[in-house]
């Protein structure tokens, strides 16, 4: 494990952060504190360059106009896309799936060219998803269902270099009646669970952070009140 401080990266929080997924970022500090690990949250707006040093990064969700702004961003200053290229860690949340792939289409109909770091495309689903949704996943180390709250109207078409996070169990997913979740691609997971998705997914937060510690896996943390959320929410598909 590294000696120095972890720097996480909350990639542009003020225009990708709509549903509160920048406490992904809150959490991943969290964890790493708890093992006795330094860690720290570098905020990157739109004032500022993408730094492509960081340890592991997290992109949240966002509307039309915000996601427009973020793309154009990314394509400007791609240190984002450079960190992916070497294996850092990336999460990316909801819309953010959208602006990484190759071009997401608006509600109002106009196509947006994204920066294709995800083999993906989004055009809009005939009714928007709003609810809890629960997946069974298909990522190598992660064992436990997957739980969230997905709100988007975006439907996500997976390329040949894409493969799904999960395989739904109660909700709807990415949204074009393939029954599955979530985009994985090199070192880029994608996900339209919002909540945020690590506080009620801990193997996922913890499989982020082993691969920024570069190790194979770390020991969980026992936390009731994690685990009671967990349980709260895994509940409703039943």
């Amino acid at each position: 494990m590294p000696e120095s401080t972890v720097r996480i990266g909350l990639v542009l929080p003020d225009v990708m952060g709509t549903y509160g997924d920048g406490g992904n970022a809150l959490i991943l500090r969290q964890r790493l504190r708890m093992r006795g690990i330094d860690a720290e949250i570098v905020e990157i707006t739109l004032s500022d360059p993408v730094p492509e040093s960081l340890d592991v990064y997290t992109l949240g969700g966002a509307e039309d106009s915000a996601q427009r702004l973020a793309t154009r961003h990314l394509a400007r200053y791609p240190g984002l896309q450079k960190a992916a290229g070497r294996g850092a860690p990336v999460l990316a949340i909801c819309a953010a799936i959208q602006v990484l792939g190759h071009w997401y289409e608006t509600s109002a109909g106009e196509r947006v060219e994204g920066v294709s770091l995800l083999d993906v495309t989004t055009s809009p689903q005939a009714e928007r998803s709003i609810g809890e949704v629960i997946t069974r996943p298909l990522l190598d180390g992660l064992t436990q269902p997957l739980t969230g709250f997905e709100n988007h109207r975006g439907g996500t078409s997976l390329g040949a270099d894409a493969k799904p996070l999960g395989r739904v169990t109660h909700g709807v997913g990415n949204g074009v009646g393939d029954g599955l979740e979530g985009v994985v691609q090199g070192s880029v997971i994608s996900t339209y669970m919002h909540g945020p998705a690590l506080a009620r997914n801990p193997e996922l937060a913890d499989l982020l952070l082993a691969r920024a510690l570069g190790v194979d896996a770390l020991e969980p943390l026992e936390l009731e009140e994690v685990d009671r959320l967990r349980r709260e929410r895994l509940a409703v598909g039943r």
